[in-house]
């Protein structure tokens, strides 16, 4: 399992030195425009990995039987990373090329510790048949397996309007653990001089429930103008906490509801061109399934999705996370 340090994990997390693109081959013209972008505006250097899995060479001989042929395999993954890297240099980003074998998650975890990548950018699965849309196992376990900022990029995600100013949306579960996320949010807002949206979801109106705080302090209300009062005041505590007055623009905001449906709905609404996301272990780990906020809002936006482990900030002090993320 991927490690980062805190001394690693601060600026390298918003103005990484190079972005690790894990590419299937079949999704190269939804992934590097995003992958071009964001080269362009940090500087980074990419690396370009495909990966040759068991069955990736195959092929029929004369007779119609089945063989492997790994030339083959490599000639045309070779054939589909080249002109990318071409279009990227001709930008003046250094790209690279990489074709590996072996299982895929194991492979992005040895490209980053080779390369020391600072992000890795990978994309979900397209529409199946039944009309569903998949994260894909390639994705999920690089999701379990990093500790780094990982980009997705998904079927509906496309890249904003120049004309149309920039905002980042950062849903919160106002845990002092998804203080990291917050703070990567704003400086990521910051440098693309961008409009920082604080989400954070409280239950149905109709269902009260019980709030807790980054502060770690927990009531129960059945009166959501009440509820909404509070969520906003821990909002604006939690603004101050991540010191997020680096953006120019901040809007928090408190809504009722279903979290993936109101993340989705408030990142559609405002037009947003990233949304930040803290995955629990809980989503991730245990239960990452289609009925859960990091699934459905992964398939489903129309921009890229940034998610960062909580695991890994909570091991952190929190005055290294402050002190890394905003020096």
């Amino acid at each position: 399992m991927l490690d980062s340090s805190p001394n690693a994990a601060g600026n390298a997390w918003y103005n990484p030195a190079a972005i690790l693109v894990a590419t299937d081959l079949t999704d190269l013209d939804r992934l590097m425009p995003f992958a071009l972008e964001q080269a362009l505006e940090t500087r980074a250097r990419l690396f370009l990995l495909h990966v040759l899995t068991a069955g990736t060479g195959m092929a029929v001989d004369v007779v119609g039987m089945p063989c492997y042929d790994p030339a083959a395999a490599l000639e045309a993954a070779t054939k589909a990373l080249n002109p990318w890297c071409e279009l990227a240099r001709r930008k003046g980003i250094e790209c690279d090329a990489l074709i590996r074998e072996g299982r895929v998650a194991n492979q992005v975890a040895e490209v980053l510790r080779q390369f020391q990548a600072d992000r890795v950018l990978l994309g979900t699965r397209s529409r199946s048949k039944l009309g569903k849309l998949l994260l894909g196992s390639v994705a999920e376990q690089v999701l379990r397996s990093v500790n780094l900022p990982v980009i997705t990029v998904g079927p509906e995600a496309h890249l904003p309007v120049d004309a149309q100013p920039r905002v980042v949306l950062h849903a919160t579960t106002l845990r002092e653990t998804s203080i990291p996320s917050a703070a990567l949010a704003c400086r990521i807002a910051a440098n693309q001089r961008a409009k920082l949206v604080l989400l954070h979801v409280l239950p149905p109106a109709e269902e009260p429930g019980v709030f807790q705080s980054f502060t770690g302090k927990t009531g129960r209300s059945g009166q959501p103008a009440s509820l909404d009062a509070a969520a906003l005041h821990e909002l604006s505590l939690f603004v101050a906490k991540t010191g997020a007055g680096c953006c120019s623009a901040i809007v928090p905001q408190v809504v009722h509801g279903n979290p993936s449906i109101e993340i989705l709905a408030a990142a559609a609404e405002c037009h947003a061109s990233l949304i930040v996301l803290a995955a629990t272990e809980r989503s991730i780990f245990q239960n990452l399934t289609r009925d859960r906020t990091i699934y459905r809002v992964l398939a489903h936006a129309r921009c890229p999705v940034l998610t960062l482990r909580e695991p890994f900030a909570a091991s952190v002090p929190l005055k290294e996370q402050l002190s890394s993320m905003h020096s």
